[in-house]
């Protein structure tokens, strides 16, 4: 078995609340998804990671209506994606990579278009403005607005009907630091009254910061599944780098002993000037598993 066909499958939970069951993506001969188990939590924020035509986008394609599976199932809150399509549309909140406002109209108005078609309230709207913090921008119109305050309207829309579950893809694109901040907030409060949440994005640091697990796929396949700490703990570099007094540099294996015991000799002799561990770094870590340069 290769690396890339590592078998990783979730425990099942009762508490699951979106699962996909042997997912296959095909598009004519091509395999976009291939044979992808998932199983997401209730209030849990999950991360789906991978290089460029992994298959992140053809499986929210999936979960989003867009596409139908080539086979295997997807079921949210144990209903039947196929067969139960309508009931399943109203649990979940969709938050695509590119805008798609209507320009001419002011914040506030694109908001209530939608508000009209979910049937909820008008103080929803001003709620979601107040949460994004567009309420000061909210009769202007959409063209008058900056990347950053798309994308945040776009997070304002999906969240009008109150969805169980979210899809997010690369929610923090074009963002300054401060509205990323926001951004980051208002997803913890979600997982913690018990929305899930399933996000893509580019960002690692996000992903450290926000994810309790994630799965990593190339090629279609699921590579990896587990939570950021684990994964830095069986990824991480157990290198040390160290420069002694007389400017030699020296890297030492810590999981070799014959490395661990010169490390040791010159930390008794005084010898060391300088020493330090390597960092994890996601993108050493998606090379390992992937094969490739995450883009």
């Amino acid at each position: 078995m290769s690396s890339l066909q590592v078998a990783v499958r979730p425990s099942v939970r009762q508490d699951s609340v979106l699962r996909l069951d042997e997912l296959v993506v095909r598009y004519g001969s091509f395999v976009a998804v291939d044979g992808l188990t998932l199983e997401l939590r209730r209030g849990e924020l999950f991360g789906l990671l991978g290089p460029n035509g992994a298959g992140k986008t053809s499986t929210i394609r999936v979960l989003i209506g867009q596409r139908q599976p080539s086979s295997g199932t997807v079921t949210v809150a144990g209903l039947d994606l196929q067969h139960n399509w309508d009931e399943i549309k109203s649990h979940f909140g969709y938050i695509p990579d590119r805008e798609n406002h209507f320009e001419e109209f002011t914040g506030r108005r694109n908001l209530q278009i939608f508000a009209g078609l979910y049937h909820v309230p008008e103080e929803r709207v001003q709620e979601c403005l107040d949460l994004v913090e567009l309420s000061e921008a909210a009769e202007l119109p959409v063209r008058a607005y900056s990347l950053g305050m798309r994308r945040k309207l776009l997070l304002a829309r999906g969240l009008l009907h109150r969805p169980q579950l979210l899809y997010l893809d690369e929610p923090t694109a074009n963002l300054d630091i401060h509205s990323a901040e926001v951004v980051h907030r208002i997803l913890r409060d979600l997982t913690a009254r018990g929305v899930t949440v399933l996000l893509t994005t580019h960002n690692m640091q996000e992903v450290e910061q926000l994810c309790e697990r994630v799965a990593i796929l190339c090629r279609g396949r699921l590579v990896a599944l587990d939570s950021p700490m684990a994964l830095r703990q069986q990824h991480a570099e157990r290198k040390v780098d160290v420069v002694l007094r007389d400017g030699a540099r020296l890297v030492f294996d810590l999981d070799n002993p014959e490395d661990a015991i010169q490390l040791s000799h010159h930390l008794l002799a005084g010898q060391i000037i300088s020493m330090k561990t390597r960092e994890f770094n996601f993108h050493e870590t998606f090379l390992k598993l992937t094969g490739m340069k995450y883009s």
